[in-house]
């Protein structure tokens, strides 16, 4: 058995500071909505804080189960969750906001499924393919190294096609038949594309990536075409001045509220555009809440935070000791840092709108658990390497 080392320290450092700064940023961010509707300006925050407790007991226990359980209770962990993504459909136990079926409710608590689903398939589509060498058809080649198949050799395409390549999209598209139900495409798009890196990364040939990547483009264009509010979100990102006061609305304010902060922002608390002004300050639009209040200072040190996070998740998988290990320390990495730039550049107008939420920062307890639970298996990896 390899003897254990420390946990990675600067990895656990950089989430410390964004989890800090997500408590002061809801704080304020919340307190106005908080206030109108419960009659105190702690309402948020409160559960927030009760998500975060729990996802840190959750992280310890995800630091201190063996890998190799999470391996063998994979395929388990992601039936269930299937089974609790089905049961926000049942009356009695789904939650509705919006017109989305998203969550199940039991009594004063409720949590949303699609934000576990995120680890859980990771965990399986780690074991999944480690278990994977993409070798040449001679069943009677060694299997090592050498024997694998160049990702540009063109002429082995039909290589684990049938074994690893088909079973593939048949679990993203059950998996997808899920999020389109409730609907949650911006948690179909992360989920695919963390997928298709993992894919890739296990030893894929390209040529299997290059196929997904396109059917994955092509369901996209059919799901735009279909919704109509899709459709207007890409219309803003190509045109942010085509209805300033509809559906630009929220690019709009976002960008004044980023700007207004300047070098050292307006103070904790002193913002203006969460008044009334930007939709969803405390989730979709807490980034542009914070910019305002910290300015570019605060920006370029959560930005930076989310930097080394995805710098130590690297390291860890790259020096993680089996195929597993480096797998799922690539897919956590890669699911926390795509999510976070994917909603900070939706807030400075660079990508179009998706509705993906700040991880670490934005108002959710089932999101902070699901990736507090990430990072708790992150640094068990690091433990081992």
């Amino acid at each position: 058995m390899p003897k254990d080392n420390h946990p990675d320290y600067i990895l656990l450092g950089a989430v410390i500071i964004l989890i800090v700064l997500g408590i002061l940023a809801l704080a304020s961010a919340s307190a106005l909505t908080s206030l109108d509707r419960f009659g105190t300006p702690y309402y948020f925050l409160t559960h927030q804080i009760y998500g975060l407790i729990l996802g840190i007991i959750l992280a310890f226990l995800a630091f201190k189960i063996s890998l190799f359980d999470f391996k063998k209770w994979a395929p388990r962990l992601l039936f269930l969750n299937l089974i609790l993504m089905a049961l926000v459909f049942v009356p009695s136990l789904g939650g509705s906001f919006w017109g989305a079926s998203r969550w199940i409710s039991l009594g004063p608590i409720s949590f949303q499924p699609s934000e576990f689903l995120k680890i859980t398939f990771f965990i399986y589509l780690a074991a999944w393919l480690s278990r994977v060498d993409y070798l040449t058809p001679n069943s009677n080649i060694k299997k090592t190294w050498r024997t694998k198949v160049k990702r540009f050799n063109f002429s082995n395409l039909t290589l684990g096609l049938t074994d690893r390549f088909i079973p593939f999209l048949i679990i993203i598209g059950v998996i997808g038949s899920f999020l389109i139900a409730q609907p949650d495409i911006s948690t179909l798009g992360i989920i695919t594309l963390v997928a298709i890196l993992i894919y890739f990364s296990a030893g894929g040939p390209i040529f299997h990536s290059v196929l997904i990547v396109s059917l994955s483009l092509a369901s996209l264009f059919v799901l735009v075409n279909i919704a109509p509010y899709r459709i207007n979100r890409l219309l803003v990102f190509l045109n942010p001045d085509i209805d300033p006061m509809g559906i630009g609305y929220q690019v709009k304010q976002a960008l004044i509220a980023i700007g207004s902060g300047g070098i050292f922002g307006l103070g904790l608390g002193m913002g203006v555009q969460k008044l009334g002004f930007l939709p969803q300050p405390m989730s979709d639009a807490i980034f542009a809440v914070f910019v305002e209040e910290t300015g570019f200072i605060g920006s370029l040190i959560l930005i930076i935070a989310f930097l080394i996070f995805f710098w130590r998740g690297i390291e860890i998988a790259k020096r993680a000791k089996d195929k597993f290990s480096k797998l799922l320390a690539l897919g956590v990495s890669c699911w926390i840092i795509i999510q976070a730039l994917t909603n900070i550049g939706a807030m400075v107008g660079i990508l179009p709108l998706t509705g993906i939420p700040l991880p670490f920062i934005s108002y959710g307890g089932s999101a902070l658990v699901a990736e507090l639970i990430g990072v708790g298996i992150l640094l068990n990896i690091s433990k081992s390497v």
